[in-house]
């Protein structure tokens, strides 16, 4: 099987909830979230997580995962901007199917602001 590598910012609340599920998944999505977007490289995954989780929730992580590409293909890769703007919509009601397509863990790569 063939995997696309994601990313996703994340503040410590998504992470929390990512740990309790065992880094095999990604919460259902809030009531005033009917997308769930990873984006496509580390790079706007860094930028989001410095630019917008930081000061929003003092602190922001990313994390990476693989996701089955055939499964992805269902999906158009959307550019919201620069160069390295790339992210899925994923809507929130295909979520768990999304879940069951990711293949490994999510892993945290970085950590930006203050961590307790």
């Amino acid at each position: 099987m063939n995997t696309t590598t994601l990313y996703r910012p994340v503040n410590d609340k998504e992470l929390d909830l990512i740990k309790e599920l065992q880094y095999k998944a990604f919460p259902p999505r809030l009531p005033e979230q009917p997308i769930f977007y990873p984006v496509m490289n580390e790079e706007y995954a860094t930028q989001i997580s410095i630019q917008w989780n930081v000061p929003a929730y003092g602190c922001g992580f990313v994390t990476r995962f693989e996701v089955d590409s055939e499964y992805l293909k269902k999906y158009e890769i959307q550019n919201v901007g620069g160069a390295i703007h790339n992210e899925l919509w994923v809507p929130a009601e295909d979520l768990s199917e999304f879940n069951s397509h990711i293949v490994g863990e999510i892993e945290v790569i970085a950590e930006h602001g203050e961590m307790d």
